[in-house]
């Protein structure tokens, strides 16, 4: 077993003895969702048009606390000093947590996808692969963010502060509450600037539309790079020693 798989296979199985970090990543996406049905309950057409941008943000954010969380204790625990260590490049430790976080992604991505398709009938203009695939695209930044973002905490709390400070603002400005194009000069061109807006402008155009232009693949393209950005930035604090 190469050390990547045996680092992937580590958390995961952290992942799997903590249920309420499984809770997180598995329940609470799939909870949000339901709830915004019931809110919508006597209109549907609501939760069809907001409804698939969420099933990207959702995972996007639960992702990015779980990841942020695991890797702080990574490093405050000494774990990540003591693989530092070891014969063991940085590319093979990173792709082991990269590969661990991933698969989690994809599953909690696809499994709050299909309890919207299959359990309360979200309605989709485009195929609903392709918002599967966003969802999990989304998720993946979420957790690639969460990893280098951790190097910046201390304590878990500090962590969870990174919630509020970097990703509500994502939220605020991505488009969901105002569309990007009507907002004051200032505020279009810091939103052009985040990685979340183009996300929920590439789950909203599979959402509304059935045929796509370029648009969708600038979006697409700026998600793929900055998960690669935040990958190769994470690489980096690997450098950091831990307390």
């Amino acid at each position: 077993m190469s050390a990547g798989t045996a680092t992937a296979a580590r958390v995961l199985l952290q992942l799997r003895r903590d249920p309420r970090t499984v809770a997180l990543l598995l329940l609470v996406p799939c909870v949000l969702i339901v709830l915004l049905k019931y809110l919508f309950v006597d209109r549907p057409e609501v939760f069809d048009r907001i409804g698939a941008p969420l099933l990207g943000l959702f995972p996007f954010i639960a992702m990015f606390v779980v990841t942020s969380i695991t890797m702080l204790r990574e490093r405050t625990t000494g774990t990540l000093e003591r693989l530092m260590t070891l014969p063991l490049s940085r590319l093979d430790l990173l792709g082991g947590y990269g590969a661990a976080f991933g698969l989690a992604a994809a599953v909690q991505a696809t499994l709050v996808s299909a309890v919207a398709f299959f359990l309360l009938d979200l309605d989709v203009a485009g195929p609903a692969w392709l918002i599967v695939v966003l969802a999990i695209l989304n998720a993946v930044l979420g957790s690639t963010l969460g990893l280098f973002l951790s190097a910046f905490a201390r304590t878990e709390f500090q962590a969870v502060q990174f919630m509020p400070a970097f990703v509500l603002p994502q939220l605020l400005l991505c488009g969901l509450f105002v569309p990007v194009d009507q907002m004051a000069r200032p505020l279009e061109l810091l939103a052009y600037a985040l990685p979340l807006t183009y996300a929920y402008d590439a789950l909203q155009r599979v959402a509304t539309e059935t045929s796509y232009d370029w648009r969708l693949a600038l979006d697409v393209a700026v998600l793929v790079g900055a998960t690669a950005l935040a990958i190769v930035l994470g690489a980096a604090t690997l450098r950091r020693r831990t307390p």
